[in-house]
């Protein structure tokens, strides 16, 4: 696909996430299900509550990611400058978006040493398509995306989906598995593999991590839906019906999160996809996620400011400072243990 191609596309997909509407998966997250029993005696303080962790042997003040989101477009190096700026300022984790369009040509869009200037402190990982590690180059991208940005680590995206509906897209997946554990085997750092919004089951988890992937995002569904984007890209009415059909196809993200925590209790678990506040992000954690992540949620935000973004994240951080607090955890080992009802238990 010629490079221009690549840009238009990545502008279109930005065009079409921040509509919302139009990019809205029609699956819930599956997290609403849940809730929490209510501690009506905490005894403690609430701004002493700590939220911090590490990831990548890094410090954090609270256990997000602003996840993956910008691609190529071509408006995407004033939005990585605020969300690196913001990951810095709050002590959270920065994962880019897809390097592609940067490592097949001149047209960096923010994605340099740059970002690390902006977020020395915080744990920022690049990211390549899977698909890409099928290419003859495809290890020496992998290398370059680390490089270009400084990487803690990279992350590796499925989309086995959205390329299946997109005009031009990846169709041959054939080998994938035996690149991830080729790309393990030659990066200096840590790989973690993510979906990007239809969900990583428990199987698939498990043959990542006997590849030697370091760390799995279930992105499962429930926020961002590709098919619908790629739906509303098609260029015919006929290209457009098959995509569509897929709307509501995937794993929800509670789902996918509790089956993959079961079958690996000791892997680095990162709950992505549909995560629309701090209390849900509360019970991500709880159900076994080790980092949450937000992408589509925070974009708006992205293109006004620094200082947005931070508001936004703000935001969450109170929100699940208090539903630690409201559960009597005063941190993130005890909100892991707190008691919450599963859905056959919750009053109809």
């Amino acid at each position: 696909m010629a490079d221009d191609d690549l840009v238009h596309r990545k502008n279109d997909h930005l065009n079409i996430v921040l509509g919302m509407e139009q990019a809205a998966s029609q699956v819930s997250s599956g997290l609403s299900r849940y809730r929490f029993r209510h501690c009506a005696l905490p005894e403690m303080n609430l701004d002493a509550i700590d939220l911090g962790t590490t990831w990548f042997d890094k410090p954090l003040r609270a256990p997000l990611l602003i996840s993956s989101m910008t691609g190529g477009a071509t408006r995407a190096a004033a939005i990585n400058h605020h969300l690196a700026e913001a990951a810095e300022a709050l002590g959270i984790a920065l994962g880019v978006g897809s390097q592609r369009v940067a490592l097949q040509s001149g047209a960096d869009h923010g994605l340099t040493h740059d970002l690390r200037r902006f977020a020395p402190n915080v744990p920022l990982l690049g990211n390549i398509g899977a698909a890409q590690l099928l290419e003859p180059q495809g290890i020496e991208w992998a290398r370059r995306a680390v490089g270009m940005i400084a990487a803690d680590a990279l992350i590796v995206h499925l989309n086995p989906l959205q390329e299946a509906v997109q005009a031009g897209g990846d169709r041959d997946w054939s080998g994938v598995l035996q690149a991830i554990e080729r790309l393990v085997l030659t990066l200096d750092v840590p790989v973690v593999v993510k979906e990007v919004g239809a969900g990583i089951s428990a199987p698939v988890a498990q043959s990542l991590v006997a590849a030697g992937v370091a760390a799995i995002d279930v992105a499962g569904a429930g926020g961002t839906s590709w098919a619908q984007v790629e739906g509303e890209r098609a260029r015919n009415e006929s290209a457009r019906r098959v995509a569509m059909a897929f709307a509501d196809w995937g794993i929800p993200t509670a789902e996918a999160l509790v089956s993959v925590r079961r079958e690996l209790p000791d892997t680095p678990l990162i709950a992505s996809g549909g995560i629309r506040n701090g209390v849900e992000v509360a019970k991500a954690i709880r159900l076994g996620a080790d980092l949450v992540a937000q992408a589509a949620a925070v974009l708006q935000s992205a293109m006004h400011s620094t200082e947005a973004v931070i508001e936004h994240f703000q935001v969450v951080i109170e929100q699940l400072r208090i539903a630690c607090f409201c559960t009597g955890s005063a941190n993130l080992a005890e909100l892991r243990r707190a008691p919450l009802l599963p859905p056959d238990e919750l009053p109809s």
